[in-house]
């Protein structure tokens, strides 16, 4: 070996040996590593590489929202896109806030919401809490909260260990849809009451907005195919705005039912916070797909490298299969099922735009209200029934049918008594049914049917149809 052949190379290489193992035992002991000069601990700038990271996520989102047009005032300077060294300072002391004063006029501020009594809880998801308040004058109103204890904050915490700072981080979620709740406003989006932000608290930022129930798709599905049709087209105005909006083309990234709530019958947009306003750019075609688990749709690349209609082509494919597929052919009146099937049809496949969508979804409505969809039945299908007009039936002997406006009973929605007559005729167990003055969304008459009363009362507003009986006995 060289060691025999030179002694003072051995005493050199044993010497060298030893003194790298007393360094390497001292890092270890000291918790120091190799190539991480700084390692979590304080570089010269006082800032961690963990804090660091989480000051550069703070600025990317504040640049997301100055993508709104949304010009902030905060005199601490940490708004300023030019976020400097001396900032981070101030964030090491705990200084550093998102104090937005978002200056749109709302009704219901601070000072409003200091008495304000929560009566139920709605929900929370990963980012927000929301719940049900009693405003002083009877109002009942919805406060959505960061949600300190939810999946964005808990990931946060483990990512960088600073309570403060991931309140500021996962508040602008919230803060980006009151920024879109105030710009985007049409009758399927909820509506914005008021906000309250405090800035002595972090994070401390809440929205208050009108109070609606939240979606739920297995009571839809056994509600009349009238309801079921309002909340489908409901969606597609809301598409047909977003696709035009002001922000311009809006997709809604986090599309599911839960984003959505029902108020008085209407279907609106609650959830906004993972709304984008950028079309895709794009090289080339393939850079243009819109990618689904059953299937995949390719655009074109435009001259401006820019995939125009995405968002919108997005927005409608999941209408389809997450509203469409469920609600919109079931229990369809039979002379419209061939308008309902090409649209499901065009939908599906993304062949037609949002507008001809809509312009397809207000044929549908119009011949539903005006009754053409029915002009082929007889005038005579009511005479075989008796009628009584200005007279009310009670003690009734009800059945069931399905889809009923009522469970104890049987109420469906007709355009006329010839229809409400058809119904009946059609129904076994239907001996009787009368009309009131009572009207659904689309004008149409609610029909109740029955198979028997006790006797008549003088009712102005509503009139009894009787089936008439044979001189056999049987029922017309």
């Amino acid at each position: 070996m060289i060691f025999s052949r030179n002694p003072f190379c051995a005493f050199f290489f044993f010497a060298l040996l030893f003194l790298s193992l007393t360094v390497i035992l001292k890092k270890w002991h000291f918790g120091l590593q190799e190539n991480k000069p700084f390692g979590d601990a304080a570089r010269p700038d006082g800032l961690t590489p963990a804090s660091d990271r989480l000051l550069q996520q703070l600025k990317e989102r504040q640049q997301e929202l100055e993508l709104l047009h949304i010009t902030f005032d905060n005199i601490q300077g940490f708004m300023d896109p030019g976020l400097s060294t001396n900032d981070s300072e101030n964030y090491i002391n705990g200084k550093l806030s998102l104090d937005n004063p978002l200056t749109a006029k709302t009704d219901i501020g601070c000072e409003e919401l200091s008495g304000i009594k929560a009566v139920d809880f709605l929900g929370s998801g990963y980012t927000k809490t929301v719940l049900k308040a009693a405003l002083s004058q009877g109002l009942f109103v919805a406060l959505k909260s960061v949600n300190h204890q939810g999946t964005d904050m808990r990931l946060c915490m483990e990512d960088f260990q600073d309570s403060q700072g991931c309140l500021e981080l996962v508040s602008f979620k919230l803060r980006k849809e009151i920024v879109l709740l105030r710009r985007l406003q049409h009758p399927n989006i909820v509506e914005l009451r008021g906000q309250c932000q405090d800035s002595t608290l972090v994070g401390g930022i809440t929205a208050v907005l009108e109070q609606g129930m939240p979606l739920q798709m297995i009571q839809l599905l056994q509600s009349p195919w009238e309801e079921r049709f309002r909340v489908c087209l409901g969606l597609v105005r809301l598409l047909q705005y977003l696709s035009r909006s002001p922000l311009g083309s809006v997709a809604l990234l986090d599309f599911q039912p839960r984003q959505f709530v029902m108020v008085s019958g209407e279907l609106k947009l609650t959830d906004l916070d993972d709304a984008s306003i950028q079309e895709p750019a794009c090289q080339e075609d393939s850079d243009c797909q819109l990618q689904f688990p059953l299937c995949n749709f390719t655009l074109r690349c435009s001259p401006s490298r820019i995939c125009e209609g995405l968002n919108e082509m997005r927005n409608l494919y999941n209408a389809y299969r997450y509203f469409f597929t469920y609600l919109l052919p079931h229990q369809a009146p039979p002379l419209l099922k061939p308008l309902i099937h090409q649209i499901m049809n065009s939908t599906g496949d993304l062949k037609q735009s949002i507008n001809e969508t809509l312009v397809a979804f207000e044929e549908v409505l119009h011949m539903y209200k005006s009754g053409l969809h029915l002009e082929n039945l007889p005038p005579s299908i009511t005479r075989d029934y008796a009628v009584l007009k200005g007279m009310r039936s009670v003690a009734n002997m009800e059945y069931r049918c399905w889809p009923s406006y009522t469970q104890q009973g049987c109420v469906l929605s007709v355009h006329s008594a010839r229809e409400a007559a058809l119904i009946c005729s059609s129904h076994p167990q239907c001996t009787s049914f009368s009309l009131s003055s009572e009207k659904t969304w689309t004008g149409r008459l609610l029909a109740s049917f029955r198979s028997g009363f006790s006797h008549l009362v003088p009712d102005v507003n509503s009139a009894v149809y009787m089936r008439r009986v044979k001189a056999s006995g049987a029922v017309l």
